[in-house]
């Protein structure tokens, strides 16, 4: 049943969506981080694509509601690489889950999560990712497009690549004492390594084909109409954020099936256990995957079994597949949509979701 519940404002910021407020919990230690990775995840899975970033555009088309709707201290549940980053931006959550079905997108997030340990400021944290040395004139108040434009003229320095990778093991390994074997090593690596050749301009690897995707530059390109970027990299406060909870262990990477036994089960009584309830969840094109591969209803039945906020959303994107099948109403491709968590679910249980085409009916 299709309806714009008027407790849900039509996806309008309304003041009684704010959840309660949450209190701080101290960090969390190195043994306890490691152990949620491993007891959260599920065996190491497919999937074509190399995507060491993402090929989505548009986030704060949303990025400015979540921080109206959401208080600080609640949970996010995601997936893929970057783009995670800006949405803990904007929701300042008291702990996040990425979830991906390859075990490369855990490492990759490993690497990220020593970068942002080796560098306190936007700056020098772009100079080690891409293995540039940093430009004069950047400072506090330098805005993403000249951070970004500056790096993407600079030369790659294979001697600062070199030592910025022994730094990324050291710190995972020697400083935090996380048990990594030579595969993962390996896979931080290889995405460092991308990150190293591919510079500023990396994008979305589709394997055999030509479509276009975004570059690294353009993905940080979040500009509203005020003037605003709502990137990760947008502003030095932004990055803070995420750089705080990097720091706290309060950005765990999982390997994880959206239609698996395990992880989204495992994730829901973790968060259920601490008393806490998920606000967002960031689906990307998966549920997509999940409709191709019929499924979708055990994603579902996942989901019900989440603790989720009374206001909590999916956040999804569309491409190809459903612009070709869903032609009323079209839907925004490439660009993320929400929708209600909650009434999604009463619609699957009352049998009402049976193709992508009702996820497009029901985002906004």
């Amino acid at each position: 049943m299709m309806r714009q519940s008027a407790a849900w404002c039509a996806f309008a910021i309304c003041a009684g969506l704010a959840a309660s407020a949450h209190a701080q919990r101290p960090a969390l230690d190195d043994p306890s981080f490691w152990n949620l990775i491993v007891e959260l995840s599920e065996p190491d899975g497919f999937f074509t694509d190399e995507n060491y970033v993402s090929n989505e555009l548009g986030l704060h088309r949303l990025l400015p509601d979540f921080e109206q709707m959401f208080e600080p201290g609640g949970v996010y549940l995601g997936v893929g690489p970057e783009q995670n980053f800006s949405y803990v931006a904007a929701l300042r959550p008291e702990i996040a889950f990425i979830v991906d079905i390859r075990r490369q997108n855990a490492m990759e997030h490993l690497m990220y999560k020593a970068l942002f340990e080796l560098a306190d400021n936007r700056a020098d944290f772009v100079s080690l990712l891409f293995s540039r040395s940093r430009p004069p004139g950047l400072d506090a108040g330098s805005t993403a497009e000249k951070l970004l434009a500056d790096y993407r003229v600079t030369a790659a320095d294979r001697s600062l690549f070199e030592s910025t990778l022994v730094s990324i093991l050291d710190v995972l390994v020697e400083d935090h004492g996380f048990p990594l074997d030579d595969a993962d090593r390996d896979s931080i690596t290889k995405v460092f390594t991308a990150f190293y050749e591919g510079g500023p301009g990396i994008q979305y690897i589709y394997q055999g084909s030509d479509e276009w995707h975004p570059n690294y530059v353009q993905l940080m390109d979040l500009t509203d109409a005020s003037g605003t970027n709502w990137s990760y990299l947008g502003s030095e406060e932004r990055f803070q954020r995420v750089r705080r909870l990097q720091l706290q262990n309060r950005i765990v990477p999982v390997v994880g099936d959206f239609a698996g036994p395990k992880t989204l089960r495992a994730i829901g009584g973790y968060v259920r256990g601490r008393g806490d309830t998920i606000d967002v969840f960031y689906v990307s094109n998966v549920e997509s995957y999940l409709f191709g591969d019929d499924l979708w209803r055990p994603f579902y039945d996942n989901v019900l079994t989440l603790p989720v906020s009374e206001n909590a959303v999916f956040v999804r994107t569309f491409f190809g597949s459903a612009g070709r099948q869903c032609t009323d109403p079209r839907p925004s491709i490439r660009t993320p949509l929400m929708s209600s968590i909650v009434e999604l679910l009463e619609d699957y249980e009352a049998g009402e979701i049976e193709t992508q085409c009702a996820l497009v009916e029901r985002s906004r």
